[in-house]
């Protein structure tokens, strides 16, 4: 049994996440109406009613749409620098929907319970990004959205190289961090390596 069911449905979760999600107004329609897909998708699979209860991460209780919207933000920030000092030139139709998708299966992976954020079945079966990735799938997202979304968590064995990769990870951090210390927690820039 699939961990989803895609939802196409035009409907008030279509409206809500439409109206949350920072940079769907720099893509294309199709893309637009993809990227917004997905995330409808996975919230109609999951145990949230609302897109404001869905957690970041386990054991911090930070809304997972401020960190999508701070990292899609960043990493639209970050891209324009990449250009001005670079010379690399990441196109919108590339890089917002890896900012925008990159977390888009957590809201199957964390549940709340007991007052605390915690990992369902499904994160104990199959790592974070790669259910996101099996998603993007099937909704006809390019290959390399798909392997950076897949790939781009920092417990996973390899990840993507290039240059969306890597701004979508400084993004992620930059914004990882900030919800670690909005929550009281250790910033991972302060965690030692074991």
């Amino acid at each position: 049994m699939s961990p989803y069911v895609i939802d196409r449905t035009s409907n008030a979760r279509r409206k809500a996440v439409e109206g949350c999600l920072f940079g769907l107004d720099l893509l294309a329609q199709e893309m637009r109406d993809r990227v917004v897909t997905a995330w409808v998708s996975t919230w109609s699979s999951s145990l949230y009613e609302r897109l404001e209860d869905m957690p970041w991460t386990a054991g911090v209780d930070y809304p997972l749409l401020h960190h999508v919207n701070e990292v899609t933000r960043a990493g639209v920030d970050l891209a324009k620098r990449a250009k001005a000092d670079w010379n690399v030139d990441l196109a919108h139709e590339l890089l917002v929907p890896i900012l925008i998708l990159h977390d888009v299966d957590k809201p199957l992976m964390y549940a709340r319970e007991g007052g605390a954020v915690v990992g369902t079945k499904l994160s104990k079966e199959i790592p974070h990004g790669v259910v996101g990735a099996m998603l993007l799938k099937e909704l006809g997202f390019s290959h390399e959205i798909i392997s950076v979304v897949a790939t781009h968590s920092p417990k996973m064995p390899f990840r993507n190289r290039g240059w969306a990769a890597y701004v979508l990870h400084y993004a992620d951090m930059f914004s990882a961090d900030h919800a670690m210390m909005v929550m009281g927690k250790e910033p991972f820039l302060q965690r030692h390596a074991s």
